[in-house]
Order: C-alpha cells, then sequence, then structure tokens
C-alpha cells in the first residue's frame, strides 16, 4: 500500500498531473488522426516529466554549484549578503513579513559568519515591483534576532536584481571603504553573482550557502517520478543559465 502511495501520488498532483493530461490528451488525439497536436501533446509530457525529475534536476542545478566550495580559512572586512525573497506581510514573532526559503539559508549562513568575524553585514534587497515591500528591512529583523547588531547591518533596499545587487553594494563598498567583501548567496546563484561583480569591478571571496548537491548517491526509483521541487529546482536552474548567458553576450 505504501508503495502504491507513492507511486500515484506524484501523477495526482503538479507537475505530474499535467503530465498525465498532456499524455492522454496527446493519446486522444492520436487515435483521432490528430497527429500533429497529438505528438505536440505527447513531447511536452515527456519534456515536463524530464524536468520534474531528481536526475534532471540535480544534473542542472550540479552545474552551477560545479568547483565551488567553502574555504576552510577566509578572512574579510564585510559581508555581503544577497536577497532571495521573502514572504510579505505574513506575521511572525518578531514583526511582518518572513524570508523566502532561499534567504533563509543566506541570511543563517551571514549570521554564523557574523558571530565568526565579527564584521558589518550588507543586506541587499529591494522591492522588484512597485507597491511592494523591500526585502532588506524584513532580512534586518531576523539578522537582528539571530544576534547581529543592529548597528554592523547596512541596508541597501534598492536594488531589483543581481545586476542592481552589485551596482549598489559597489558603491557603498567603496564609499565606507571595504577591501575585503565575503559575498553570501545561493550556491547555484553564485556563479552570476560573482560575474555581476566583476563586472562593476569589486573583487569578492565566495561563500556559498544552500548548496543542493553533494556526494553523488545512487538514484531510487522513486526519483525518476515527477516531483514539485525536482521541477521548481530545474526551472531556477534555468533562469541562472540564462542569466550567465545574457552577461557572457553582454561582455
Amino acid at each position: 500500500m505504501f508503495i502504491l502511495k507513492k507511486l500515484i501520488t506524484p501523477f495526482i498532483i503538479p507537475p505530474g498531473s499535467f503530465v498525465i493530461i498532456f499524455l492522454f490528451s496527446g493519446v486522444w488525439l492520436w487515435r483521432r488522426n490528430l497527429r500533429r497536436c497529438a505528438s505536440i501533446n505527447i513531447v511536452m509530457a515527456l519534456l515536463l516529466w524530464m524536468v520534474s525529475i531528481s536526475p534532471v534536476s540535480k544534473a542542472l542545478i550540479g552545474g552551477l554549484e560545479s568547483g565551488l566550495t567553502i574555504p576552510s580559512h577566509f578572512q574579510g572586512d564585510v559581508v555581503i549578503l544577497l536577497g532571495g525573497g521573502i514572504h510579505e506581510g505574513v506575521p511572525d514573532l518578531s514583526g511582518s513579513g518572513a524570508p523566502g526559503e532561499d534567504m533563509l539559508a543566506r541570511l543563517v549562513t551571514a549570521a554564523r559568519l557574523y558571530h565568526r568575524l565579527h564584521i558589518p553585514i550588507i543586506v541587499s534587497g529591494g522591492s522588484v515591483y512597485a507597491d511592494r515591500a523591500s526585502e532588506a528591512p524584513v532580512v534586518r529583523r531576523f539578522l537582528v534576532d539571530l544576534g547581529v547588531d543592529e548597528g554592523q547591518v547596512i541596508l541597501e533596499s534598492q536594488s531589483r536584481d543581481t545586476q542592481e545587487n552589485a551596482l549598489n553594494c559597489s558603491e557603498i563598498v567603496r564609499q565606507r571603504g571595504f577591501r575585503f567583501p565575503l559575498l553570501v548567496t545561493s550556491a547555484y546563484h553564485m556563479r552570476r553573482s560573482i560575474q555581476a561583480f566583476k563586472k562593476v569591478g569589486v573583487p569578492v571571496t565566495p561563500l556559498p550557502a544552500q548548496f543542493m548537491t553533494g556526494k553523488a548517491l545512487p538514484f531510487l526509483w522513486a526519483d525518476y517520478l515527477p516531483r514539485a521541487d525536482a521541477f521548481l529546482h530545474s526551472a531556477t536552474a534555468m533562469k541562472e543559465y540564462f542569466g550567465l548567458l545574457f552577461y557572457w553576450v553582454e561582455r
């Protein structure tokens, strides 16, 4: 019964349910000699299934994380913490709003760095769209709750994307005379972030957070079933690859 539940559930909820819809509609169209439409639906089902399984999502994310390590010894005079999104307006222990899952992993790493090195943290993250809350103040509140001195948190709340993170943080770094910034962001996001800071002439020491891949383990049969988290990771990785391509084209 347990195995049957694990086998059926992925095809009841998205994205597996959409795989089934595309697949069965494709078969239905094929039987009615609408071969071209049927082929499109079947291909869509297979592509959706492919990007929704762990072996593919891990390969995509792993390509972004490959070669990144956490230095055993590091020194710096400031931490640059890049935004990763918030849940706006949600109730929280110490106020309104909370970091998203990616941002939470990043800010915990930044807080741990602070307790080791006792250096300032630049929190970089604004609101992507007008009339939305900036994420930097929410992240500052969490950092303070985790024991970071509020006077050691420098807010940069204007950035809407990684390029603006780098540009706005570079101005703070130069104005305040920081020379050895440590860059904290998710491991999958680090390559693009380093490129952005190179573009504005600020060398950084990468300290990636939230690794999603590591020592290769054999895949189980369940890893080949469609899953929402695998689909999300594949989509996240594709976004990063497109971002890196954009930087390459701009050079």
